[in-house]
């Protein structure tokens, strides 16, 4: 009996011990501060790059040249012919030894028109090129101005007549030349616009390959012997 007793007395202290370190059923969890999240940032897309657009450029069409009357240039100084062109808007001009002596026109006051590339009296653009066939003033103009020597067909022109300038400026530039004097007198070609072909080797027609070329000269102002 005693026993039962102790037993229940030790059964109800454990019991209130329990109790009494349960909280209550309605008793409120400690409050926990909790910092509110920030709002999220709105997402910002960067705008896709836009190819710079460049405007084409304007087209023009070109100017179109100025027209004039070609006059007749033949009889004139050449430096007279050649400031009355430019008056006219002519600007492209250039001469040349009408003689086919191959001379240049370092003094155009000392040559005269004989011919010109564009006719008297044509109604020309004024950007075309204007050429002038010229003498020296004391000498008469050619009946007729001839074909400068070719070796487009790869056969040797007849040079008979022709400068030794022009001779040699219508071989190929590698070509060996000799120029030597026709007579007797052994003189030196130095000028060779002022010496005249008179005989030559190889002969005209033969085909040109290479070989070493000899113009036999006078001077213009001497026959060929």
């Amino acid at each position: 009996m005693r026993t039962r007793i102790i037993t229940t007395s030790m059964l109800c202290v454990m019991l209130s011990g329990v109790v009494a370190c349960q909280p209550a059923d309605d008793a409120k969890a400690p409050a926990t501060s909790t910092k509110s999240a920030a709002p999220a940032a709105p997402a910002t897309t960067s705008p896709e790059p836009v190819a710079p657009t460049t405007a084409a450029p304007a087209t023009s069409k070109p100017a179109k040249a100025a027209r004039a009357t070609v006059p007749n240039f033949v009889g004139m100084g050449l430096q007279s012919a050649q400031d009355a062109a430019q008056e006219l808007g002519f600007y492209g001009l250039t001469s040349h030894d009408a003689l086919g002596r191959d001379r240049m026109q370092a003094f155009d006051r000392n040559w005269k028109v004989c011919n010109q590339s564009l006719p008297a009296g044509a109604a020309t653009a004024t950007d075309t090129v204007l050429d002038f066939g010229a003498v020296k003033l004391e000498e008469a103009c050619p009946a007729k101005e001839g074909a400068a020597p070719s070796t487009a067909d790869g056969k040797m022109p007849d040079f008979t007549g022709k400068s030794v300038k022009a001779a040699r400026g219508a071989l190929d530039s590698g070509t060996s030349i000799t120029a030597t004097d026709a007579t007797a007198d052994g003189r030196m070609v130095l000028m060779e616009s002022n010496w005249q072909v008179c005989g030559q080797t190889p002969s005209p027609g033969a085909v040109l390959n290479g070989q070493p070329v000899e113009f036999m000269a006078v001077k213009f102002t001497e026959e060929c012997p």
